[in-house]
């Protein structure tokens, strides 16, 4: 009778190791194609975490990271006594502006491309989608065609008509417009494929209801399309303010040129931290605006989510 009792507890324990075996064996495909992505996590994001103590000591690259002594907050004082101001404002306002008509942008092209019948549909996703492709290096050679002084397309034009050339790498008023022109032509047609993969997966009974009841086009896309995309661009624009506080490195760096006289309007906290680490040497000032620039965004997603949460927790990222 013992032996039975013990037999039978025994196959009770064994049950959910069989099947927590049978699960991991059922889902090992799947962890070995999640282990490159978690591999990079691990070493471009967990690896690197202590490099963060760089923005509070005086760093001395004979002592090494853990040798150098501490400074307290005197890297962020410096930070902020200069330069902080100006680049935090270009590089939340740009953001904010790459927001709003990206999205606005990428939304109509999406809904547009998804009413399209012609057979030439899949050419106009990928010639939507080419300009995100190329690289930043190819980007600002195009836009320097366009804009350069001599030779520049546009200045050709205004002499055709008889009007001076403008200098557009000296004159920083017209760089808020034609930044956020340059990065619409290229990160649009990535965002327009999710938003249009969105919509094409949309139960097409709703539309076919809203034909026979007589409904128009602008109806069908005012009352059900925007209401089903709401989630998506909810997600897409949490995402997007996550990342307010970076800025595309080659896009205000290499379009510009590196002019001087564009730094008022061009200037970010990332070229910040690659001009204060390439022309000062300063790593401990860079490491403070590096710092800086993750805790602000890291607030800035989880506030946003809270508020969108508290609307509607469906639409919320956690």
């Amino acid at each position: 009778m013992k032996d039975t009792t013990f037999q039978t507890e025994t196959n009770k324990n064994s049950r959910p190791k069989r099947k927590t075996f049978k699960l991991i064996k059922k889902y090992m495909p799947v962890y070995i194609m999640m282990l490159p992505g978690l591999l990079y996590l691990l070493l471009n994001n967990i690896v690197p975490l202590p490099g963060m103590m760089v923005a509070f000591k005086n760093y001395n690259a004979g002592k090494g990271i853990f040798g150098s002594p501490w400074a307290g907050l005197q890297n962020f004082k410096f930070l902020f006594a200069n330069d902080a101001w100006y680049i935090t404002r270009n590089t939340i306002l740009y953001n904010l502006a790459f927001l709003v008509v990206n999205t606005t942008l990428s939304v109509v092209i999406a809904i547009i491309l998804s009413e399209l019948t012609s057979k030439l549909k899949k050419i106009y996703q990928s010639a939507i989608l080419l300009p995100y492709l190329l690289s930043t290096v190819i980007l600002s050679y195009l836009v320097y065609a366009f804009l350069s002084t001599d030779q520049g397309l546009i200045n050709q034009v205004i002499q055709w008509f008889g009007g001076e050339k403008i200098s557009f790498y000296s004159e920083k008023i017209y760089w808020p417009f034609i930044l956020v022109f340059v990065n619409a032509w290229k990160s649009v047609g990535y965002s327009c494929i999710i938003y249009l993969s969105t919509v094409l997966g949309f139960d097409r009974a709703y539309y076919e209801a809203a034909a026979i009841d007589g409904a128009s086009k602008w109806q069908q896309i005012g009352h059900i399309t925007l209401p089903l995309l709401k989630i998506t661009v909810i997600m897409m624009t949490l995402l997007s303010i996550g990342r307010i506080f970076n800025s595309d490195f080659g896009l205000f760096y290499q379009v510009p040129k590196n002019s001087g006289a564009l730094f008022p309007v061009t200037n970010t906290i990332d070229t910040y931290i690659y001009r204060g680490l390439l022309e000062s040497g300063n790593i401990a000032t860079s490491a403070a605006s590096g710092f800086y620039q993750s805790i602000v965004g890291f607030i800035l997603i989880l506030g946003s989510n809270l508020i969108v949460r508290r609307k509607s927790k469906e639409s919320a990222l956690f």
